[in-house]
């Protein structure tokens, strides 16, 4: 398998190999879609080499039945690769209505809570936190408290953070950064979303 050569290597004072192994904070944000997607992905990879992992969802309802969630709590209950952990923070698309949002800001910070809890015990290896960055814009979560924990989280744990205004303190303590633009996409032309593509 073809293996990325860095284009800088830095005076750290670590081997290759340490450094290639230190854990990483990645951030998808931006406009276009895909950024939960590629979240997965990388779920699956984590799978694959069996990781335990540890999904919050902190926006989206906990009543939607997206086809990651089944396909990742199968894979997880296979016995071959990693486990899998679901939990899900939100009760709806909370951009849509701001008037109900005290109970939505509660469940994002009992899962932020929960989120540190699980870091400090070192309970995955890799986390998904799917749309985090809207409590963060929101400031319903404090983006200090988030970057200091991210950035003094022990052991190999890795962290996905997804979701649109990613605040900066979060990009610039994050090791890889992906925003996602919007070329086309089929709402524009007054097309909703389908089964398949969006869930």
């Amino acid at each position: 398998m073809p293996q990325g050569q860095p284009s800088v290597i830095p005076d750290d004072g670590l081997t290759t190999r340490q450094r290639r192994n230190r854990p990483l904070v990645v951030v998808h944000t931006g406009v276009g879609k895909g950024k939960s997607t590629a979240a997965f992905g990388l779920a699956l990879r984590a799978w694959n080499q069996g990781w335990p992992i540890g999904v919050f969802q902190f926006v989206k309802s906990a009543k939607w039945k997206v086809g990651e969630e089944r396909a990742l709590r199968v894979l997880g209950d296979s016995g071959e690769g990693g486990t899998v952990a679901w939990h899900k923070m939100g009760e709806g698309w909370s951009w849509v209505q701001r008037d109900a949002q005290m109970d939505n800001e509660e469940k994002a910070r009992e899962g932020w809570e929960q989120v540190k809890r699980d870091l400090a015990a070192e309970t995955y290896r890799l986390y998904v936190l799917d749309e985090f960055a809207y409590p963060m814009h929101w400031g319903w979560v404090d983006v200090g408290e988030v970057v200091s924990v991210l950035r003094d989280r022990p052991g190999t744990q890795h962290v996905v953070i997804t979701g649109r205004n990613a605040p900066r303190e979060l990009v610039d303590v994050a090791d890889l950064v992906t925003d996602m633009s919007k070329v086309k996409h089929p709402m524009d032309v007054g097309q909703k979303g389908q089964r398949g593509i969006e869930w």
